[in-house]
């Protein structure tokens, strides 16, 4: 039997996507939106998931800690450069790595969806990365939820995969959700105008996310996990690249160390997550995906002071519900959240 990983987490450093991504972006991230990617694995049969469970919660705590460190990285030197000098740095990790333990190239058909995807996660992670610095974590988190959601229809749109009526309601339910934090925004007294902009980028990741899972079920089948997060990182960086003229700059003495801990975070996220999805099955392990909005809220309180409003916590239980129904009628679309895009 196999499953895909919700890790190759924008959006996290050596693949991104949440939301997110990275966490988003993934991304569910999910907001990453920079950072987890769709890998088919043989599932080992274990006695017990507890051990796996347990695994894929600890992957996604740092995940999460990625998030609010690309959060802190944003604040500095602004979404594109945090994206920019991310991928370069994860590039130039995983890259050796991926020559010493690759014993093949990859097929013409790999290297197209490699290119396809990278220039996809871009955008995704970018507009996560965007959004992650201008909202709170637990609002940009909860709204990068949606990206699953989202998948289900362009599943059945480009793949001609029937949606089943419960994947209908859960996909109402998560929008619902979605206009109840949106509502919830706009309530607020004082509110930045920069923090619509963020909203509707995260929103913009979760929907380009939702197109990223449909090509990372066909990557999964040609490439192996380390083979996408080097190839993801280094069609990234590229891309990015073709705007340093006008917009890149150096990253302050200071802040290399936050860059390198988010690259760290991503690689560490990833493996705990890919070695849980190999060792039990998504219905288990899918769950834990939703503890990412908790790290958020804790994170974000410990880190930046930002509180949660009920609207962010109702729309977040609200999306949180309508992912678990879907999941249960579409595992393989609803297992990943946008930060792996980020990765």
């Amino acid at each position: 039997m196999v499953t895909p990983s919700p890790l190759s987490h924008p959006l996290w450093p050596l693949g991104l996507p949440r939301l997110h991504p990275w966490r988003g972006i993934g991304l569910p991230l999910a907001a990453d939106p920079f950072s987890r990617i769709a890998i088919v694995t043989s599932i080992k049969t274990a006695p017990s998931p507890l051990p796996a469970v347990l695994v894929c919660t600890l992957g996604i705590f740092l995940l999460s800690a990625m998030d609010a460190s690309v959060k802190a990285l944003v604040v500095v030197i602004g979404a594109y450069n945090a994206l920019l000098w991310r991928s370069i740095l994860a590039t130039a990790t995983a890259g050796p790595i991926w020559a010493a333990l690759s014993s093949r190239r990859p097929s013409a058909k790999a290297v197209r969806l490699h290119a396809v995807r990278g220039v996809i996660v871009s955008f995704v992670a970018l507009a996560f990365f965007f959004g992650l610095g201008r909202l709170p974590l637990a609002e940009a988190i909860a709204l990068s939820f949606v990206a699953p959601l989202v998948a289900l229809f362009l599943a059945a749109l480009m793949l001609k995969e029937r949606i089943s009526r419960t994947a209908v309601g859960a996909s109402l339910i998560g929008m619902a959700g979605v206009l109840v934090i949106i509502f919830g925004k706009l309530g607020q007294s004082g509110y930045a105008p920069d923090a619509l902009l963020g909203m509707a980028a995260i929103i913009a990741s979760a929907v380009l996310y939702a197109y990223n899972l449909i090509l990372a079920r066909q990557q999964a089948l040609v490439a192996k996990p380390l083979e996408i997060v080097f190839f993801q990182n280094l069609v990234v960086g590229i891309t990015l690249g073709l705007a340093s003229p006008w917009l890149g700059t150096g990253v302050p003495h200071d802040q290399w160390p936050l860059l390198a801990g988010v690259t760290a975070l991503a690689l560490a996220g990833h493996f705990l997550m890919s070695w849980a999805y190999a060792r039990a099955e998504a219905q288990y392990l899918i769950p834990t995906e939703y503890s990412a909005f908790v790290w958020a809220i804790v994170l974000g309180w410990v880190f930046f002071r930002e509180s949660v409003t009920w609207s962010t916590m109702t729309g977040a239980l609200l999306i949180i519900a309508g992912c678990l129904i879907a999941s249960r009628a579409k595992p393989k679309l609803a297992a990943e959240p946008i930060e792996a895009a980020a990765v």
